[in-house]
C-alpha cells in the first residue's frame, strides 16, 4: 500500500505519457512553446506498463488516469490501455485530454478497455477558444466531445478554467450546454502551474465567482459531504437533479487532506502531490542492472517516498513558490 504518515492511502495513479501539446494555451505555457525532453529521457512503453503493473499489483491502486501534455499524442497509447486491462486486479482507467483527435480515436480507445475520458474546453465561442489555445481548433474538440460520449467513454466530463475577461461570462451558458448533451462539467479554479509564472491570485476566477454566476440562472444543491469521499470536485445538484456540475477549488478551498493520488512524469520522476518541488527518479531505477531495479526493490521506493507526503503543499498560502515544471511536464 502506498500510505503516508498523516493517514492517507494512495489509490489513484495519475501518468503523464507525453510533455507535448498541440494546444497553447494561455494559463499554462507560452506561445512559442516549451523545451520538450529528449526521447532517451522519456519512458518507454513497456517502462510505463511496468511501472503500472508494480503500482497495481503490489501498492494498491485501484484507478489509472492518463494524463499529458496530451496523451493522444502518445503512438504507443492503445497497447498502454489493452495492457493495462489486462491486468488481475483491472484498474479503472481515465484519460485526460484536449480533445483535438479523439474523433478517431475514441472508438479504438474504447475497444481497448479505456473506460472514460476529461475534456478541457473551457469556451463555447470559436473566437475565444482561439484566443485562449492560439489554435483554430474548436470544433475538432466538440467532435471528439461527441464521438467520445457515442463511444461510451461515459460519463464525459468537462473540465473549463475561467479566465478573466475572455470567458468569465460562461459558466452558465457551458452547462446548460453540458446538461444539453448528457456531459458532466466540471470547473476548474486557475492553479499557479503555468510555465511563465503568470497566475495571480487577485485576478484569478474562484469557486465563489463560478458559483454565484451559475446561480443567475440555476438552483444549485450541495450533495451530501459524505459523498464527495476523496474527489476533488465539490458536487452540486442543478435545479433538483438529475443532471451535475462541479467546481475543483485547488486554491481557495484545497483538499489536500484527503488526498488519494500519486503521479508519473512522462520522464519516470515520482511525485506525491502536483505541486511538489521535489522528485523520486524511478527511471534509474527501471533502467539499473542492480539489487534496486527489481520489482520488490522499486516498490519500495515508492512507498517510501510516499511516508514522506506532507499534508499540503502551501497553495492557499500568500507565500506559496510555484513548481520549476509546468503541468505540460507533469499530468494534470
Amino acid at each position: 500500500m502506498l500510505t503516508d504518515t498523516h493517514g492517507r492511502t494512495a489509490t489513484d495513479l495519475r501518468v503523464s505519457l507525453t510533455d507535448r501539446c498541440n494546444l497553447r494555451c494561455t494559463y499554462c505555457m507560452p506561445e512559442e512553446g516549451l523545451s520538450r525532453l529528449a526521447r532517451p529521457e522519456l519512458l518507454s512503453d513497456d517502462e510505463i506498463c511496468r511501472l503500472i503493473h508494480i503500482a497495481v499489483t503490489r501498492l494498491g491502486i485501484r484507478d489509472v488516469r492518463f494524463t499529458g501534455g496530451e496523451p493522444l499524442l502518445r503512438r504507443g497509447l492503445i497497447g498502454i490501455i489493452e495492457r493495462t486491462a489486462a491486468l488481475t486486479p483491472r484498474p479503472h482507467m481515465a484519460l485526460t485530454t484536449n480533445g483535438i483527435g479523439l474523433a478517431r480515436l475514441a472508438g479504438p480507445l474504447k475497444e481497448a478497455g479505456l473506460d472514460r475520458v476529461n475534456v478541457s474546453l473551457d469556451t463555447l465561442r470559436p473566437d475565444v477558444f482561439t484566443e485562449l489555445t492560439r489554435r483554430n481548433r474548436h470544433r475538432d474538440v466538440l467532435d471528439g466531445i461527441a464521438a467520445a460520449h457515442q463511444a461510451g467513454l461515459r460519463p464525459v466530463k468537462i473540465n473549463a478554467v475561467l479566465m478573466p475577461g475572455l470567458n468569465d461570462d460562461e459558466a452558465p451558458d457551458l452547462l446548460a450546454w453540458a446538461m444539453r448533451h448528457g456531459y458532466e462539467l466540471r470547473f476548474i479554479e486557475q492553479m499557479p502551474l503555468d510555465a511563465q509564472h503568470g497566475w495571480q491570485r487577485t485576478t484569478m476566477i474562484d469557486a465563489e465567482h463560478i458559483l454565484a454566476g451559475l446561480r443567475t440562472r440555476f438552483t444549485l444543491t450541495p450533495e451530501p459531504s459524505d459523498r464527495r469521499g476523496t474527489a476533488p470536485a465539490e458536487r452540486f445538484l442543478v435545479n433538483g437533479g438529475p443532471h451535475r456540475v462541479g467546481v475543483i477549488a485547488s486554491v481557495t478551498r484545497p483538499f489536500c487532506r484527503a488526498c488519494d493520488r500519486t503521479r508519473l512524469t512522462a520522464d519516470g520522476q515520482l511525485r506525491t502531490c502536483l505541486f511538489a518541488t521535489t522528485e523520486t527518479d524511478l527511471r534509474a531505477a527501471l533502467r539499473s542492472s542492480g539489487a534496486d531495479s527489481g520489482d520488490d526493490a522499486i516498490a519500495r521506493r515508492w512507498q517510501q517516498a510516499t511516508r514522506a507526503k506532507p499534508l499540503s503543499p502551501g497553495i492557499a498560502d500568500v507565500g506559496y513558490q510555484q513548481p520549476e515544471r509546468p503541468m505540460s511536464a507533469i499530468g494534470g
